[in-house]
C-alpha cells in the first residue's frame, strides 16, 4: 500500500517536516514521484523493525515498484 507523507506522518505521529527530513536523508524508504513524496507501508514497518536487509536499496528500485503498480495503493 503507498501511502502519501500526509499518511506516513499521522502513521508514524510525527510532524510532515520529520517525516520529509527523514525521506531527504534517506532514513525513510521513499519515493519521490514527480514533486510528491510516496511511501510504501511495508517498507516502513520493516524500517521500523530494524530488518534493513529486505529493503530496497534504492530510490530507483521503489520507483519501479510505484510505477509497476500504476501508482496506486
Amino acid at each position: 500500500m503507498w501511502m502519501t507523507l500526509e499518511e506516513v506522518a499521522a502513521y508514524l505521529k510525527v510532524s510532515r517536516e520529520t517525516v520529509y527530513k527523514l525521506a531527504q536523508q534517506r532514513k525513510l524508504p521513499a519515493s519521490k514521484v514527480g514533486n510528491q513524496w510516496r511511501f510504501r507501508k511495508d517498507l516502513i514497518d520493516i524500517s521500523l523493525t530494524g530488518d534493513a536487509q529486505t529493503l530496497p536499496t534504492n530510490t530507483i528500485e521503489n520507483r519501479q515498484i510505484l510505477e509497476s503498480s500504476g501508482g496506486q495503493s
